[in-house]
């Protein structure tokens, strides 16, 4: 990781902290792990902390590094940096994806409670006058739609169903069985009708060949008038055209942390309409939250090397439809 990233990830006492379980090397791995330097680090390495813009860990790296046993995660997603190659190893891999899902699901609950007050339309119309009480939205007694059973997807439905609000939650996602979701608390149902009968829908599905443009202008033109969309998943989810033209009709409001492409060019027109929001991929953790993967990614390592059973673990087979 960049040394930037290093140093708000990992402070000082969770340095000292990681120094009292193992021998830290004394190089910070920042570019290509296939350089000479990086190399001898490697030589050396049983366990290979890795976090943001870390290049994938492929066969040739695993040449140089015959002692690695683990390689934990201090970031979101995993995907870029694991190869098969780590998997046919057997090392173990670790992700502080649970660490980085809670201030995701805090964004998208702000977002749900936003858009069922309708803040971005009447805040708009505040600009002319106050608008009247009659024409103001509420949450009680509204349907949301959740694509995806992710971690965030999971989070986010766990604390709509405990809430006081009234909402009604619909799931789509081709992995949950209808016992599983009733488990839940929530009703498993087919996209199109998720679309159909949700007021606001939150996109939690992973990044696949087969997920790319699922929200599609079929399914945008399917969710009801006054409807919002919020994606704090992967902008390629997305007909991002199909979408900019509900939402400039003034017929859908729109909450996104990632677009696609990411950024947007200058003046689209999802930048500039007053019901969308768009925000730069900050959703994960920013700021004094990047701490929490330091410290899972810390904790982690005390517990592979205590043989404890290690909180962000992964498979194979589970990595392929993570985010």
């Amino acid at each position: 990781m960049s040394p930037d990233v290093a140093e708000r990830v990992f402070a000082p006492d969770l340095r000292e902290r990681l120094a009292r379980s193992v021998r830290l090397a004394p190089v910070l791995l920042t570019g290509s792990l296939t350089e000479a330097d990086a190399r001898a680090v490697l030589s050396d390495a049983e366990i290979l902390i890795t976090g943001w813009n870390c290049p994938p860990v492929t066969a040739e790296v695993l040449a140089h590094a015959p002692r690695l046993r683990a390689l934990v995660h201090a970031a979101g997603s995993v995907k870029p940096v694991v190869t098969d190659a780590l998997w046919d190893r057997g090392v173990v891999v670790s992700s502080a994806a649970d660490a980085n899902a809670a201030p995701v699901v805090a964004y998208t609950l702000a977002a749900i409670t936003f858009a069922a007050k309708g803040a971005l339309s009447t805040a708009a119309a505040y600009a002319e006058g106050w608008p009247p009480f009659t024409e103001r939205t509420g949450a009680d007694g509204r349907t949301v739609g959740i694509i995806g059973a992710s971690r965030i997807g999971r989070g986010v439905i766990a604390s709509l169903r405990a809430s006081d609000v009234g909402w009604r939650v619909l799931l789509t996602d081709p992995y949950v069985t209808g016992e599983e979701a009733a488990g839940l608390g929530v009703e498993l149902v087919p996209l199109p009708e998720l679309c159909r009968r949700s007021s606001i829908v939150s996109v939690h599905a992973p990044q696949l060949p087969e997920t790319r443009g699922m929200v599609s202008e079929e399914m945008l033109r399917l969710m009801p008038d006054g409807g919002t969309l919020i994606n704090t998943a992967r902008g390629s989810l997305v007909d991002t055209e199909a979408l900019a033209r509900e939402c400039a009709a003034g017929r859908l409001d729109a909450f996104l942390d990632v677009t696609d492409p990411e950024p947007l060019p200058a003046g689209h027109p999802l930048l500039v309409l007053p019901n969308v929001l768009v925000t730069p991929h900050v959703a994960g953790a920013q700021g004094s939250e990047v701490r929490r993967l330091g410290e899972f990614a810390v904790g982690e390592v005390e517990r592979f090397l205590a043989g404890a059973p290690l909180r962000g673990r992964l498979l194979r087979e589970e990595l392929l439809r993570m985010a």
